[in-house]
């Protein structure tokens, strides 16, 4: 696979899933604006806990590679990742530091 490839690949993939949030969960979310219930349906029952945990787990190990990249290798901008890992979710923080990443590494 060309990078040109990986790099359009990475970015519609995670653009597909901004795109899917904003029309599917945020209309759910603003209809009651309640965060606390809306994190706690992520848990109703083992498989849907099982998801959540594993996107927390993603998110966290996201953020390690992003803080040690940044003293390693220099990598700037990445502290972008860390909202996007909220909202809309780790799959676009991750598809958004990919693409960081590639335009700064050699």
């Amino acid at each position: 696979m060309s990078k040109k490839l990986f790099l359009l690949s990475v970015a519609l993939i995670g653009g597909a899933f901004a795109l899917f949030f904003c029309v599917y969960v945020a209309p759910a979310f603003f209809e009651t604006m309640d965060i606390v219930g809306a994190f706690a349906a992520g848990f109703v029952n083992p498989f849907s806990t099982g998801y959540s945990v594993d996107v927390i787990f993603c998110a966290v190990i996201l953020l390690v590679w992003v803080l040690y990249e940044r003293s390693a290798l220099g990598i700037r901008h990445g502290w972008v990742v860390v909202p996007l890992c909220f909202v809309p979710g780790v799959a676009t923080a991750f598809a958004a530091y990919l693409l960081i990443r590639a335009r700064q590494i050699t």
